[in-house]
């Protein structure tokens, strides 16, 4: 390339150079004064405010019972003869359930008639002979002595008289526990003999559930002990018809717990039991605590939390807007969290991935479901 040639290349390389910068400052300008777009609002999960009395229930499955089922027995020792009610009849009080063999009794009883006699026998002849010797002693014929002597076989007659009456009354006393009646109206829940046993003065032949009060029996874990003992109010339903329910009443709380299952038992009065409320039945006692401070429940996943105190999201669902305010918890359920202060009813609370967020941004909110 000759000189001349170059000399002329110098100046159009130049001038591109300076049209190349130019340019870039020019798209520079343009990318700087062009508006950023705004970021679409993220979707999230609400939750609306209602604040309502703190009253926590607790649900126990249980069964049926009566509030007394007594084992009955006889009071004498003998063999079963007869057994006159089957498991689940009702009875009344008064009718015979059951009888034992009555010989001996028999014996006994008549033997009590014989000795009862006898002493009345001779109790007449001591008498006879108390006048007899009062006559001889008013005559001279007979000494002081002996008619004390013979009062006294006197008093001794009359009180073996006493005697025999009162073994007389055992006797028949013996003879009518031979046969066990019911001592109330109820239901036969057990029948524990069969006719043939001999058994015992005390051994258990019929089991009966008075007529009256039903009441539900169930196992209270210890974890929930005071929340049990708190409740004033509890009501029942049964599996049999789930849709009616009964008022009920803590009557009891057991003292210790079951060795095995380590559960305390607790027994509660159904009021107004009818004839639906049959012994056996599996029934559920819901039990609540008495009606405290009004709390508003939320997930516990609405809280929000940077060391400076707990907060939650309110988002207005008109704007989208999201306000960070601090709330006071009153306590845990579960997996939800009991809040008493710092929100109001019906304000919108975000539920879900609240550590994601940030107040600045706008929020859109999605059905959860």
């Amino acid at each position: 390339m000759s000189i001349a040639t170059g000399s002329r290349l110098l100046p159009a390389l130049a001038c591109g150079v300076i049209a190349l910068a130019l340019a870039a400052c020019t798209d520079g300008n343009a990318r700087t004064d062009a508006k950023p777009q705004e970021a679409a609002p993220r979707a999230v999960r609400a939750e609306t405010v209602e604040f309502k009395p703190r009253v926590r229930e607790r649900s126990f499955v249980g069964t049926v019972r009566p509030r007394i089922e007594s084992d009955l027995s006889f009071r004498v020792n003998g063999k079963v003869s007869e057994r006159l009610v089957q498991q689940g009849q009702r009875v009344v009080s008064g009718q015979p359930l059951a009888r034992l063999d009555a010989t001996d009794l028999n014996l006994q009883m008549q033997q009590s008639v014989a000795e009862l006699q006898a002493a009345e026998v001779n109790l007449a002849a001591s008498v006879a002979q108390d006048k007899r010797t009062q006559d001889l002693r008013a005559a001279g014929w007979a000494t002081q002595a002996t008619l004390d002597t013979q009062l006294a076989k006197t008093a001794d007659a009359r009180s073996r008289v006493d005697r025999a009456k009162r073994a007389l009354d055992l006797a028949a006393n013996q003879l009518a526990y031979a046969t066990l009646v019911a001592d109330s109206d109820g239901i036969v829940t057990a029948t524990l003999v069969e006719p043939g046993q001999v058994v015992l003065s005390g051994t258990a032949i019929v089991r009966l559930a008075r007529s009256g009060e039903r009441e539900a029996v169930v196992a209270i874990p210890e974890a929930l002990m005071e929340d049990v003992r708190r409740s004033t109010s509890a009501r029942v339903s049964l599996w049999s018809n789930a849709e009616k329910t009964y008022s009920a009443t803590l009557r009891e709380l057991a003292a210790s717990a079951d060795v095995a299952t380590r559960t305390f038992q607790a027994r509660y009065t159904i009021q107004d039991a009818d004839d639906g409320v049959v012994i056996g039945m599996t029934a559920t006692v819901t039990a609540g605590e008495p009606a405290s401070a009004r709390v508003a429940r939320l997930p516990i996943s609405a809280l929000y939390s940077e060391g400076r105190g707990t907060s939650v999201f309110v988002v207005e669902e008109a704007s989208g807007k999201l306000t960070l305010k601090p709330v006071t918890v009153a306590g845990y359920d579960g997996r939800d969290v009991l809040i008493s202060d710092g929100i109001t009813d019906g304000e919108k609370v975000v539920t879900l991935g609240v550590h994601k967020l940030d107040a600045s941004q706008r929020v859109r909110i999605v059905d959860g479901r």
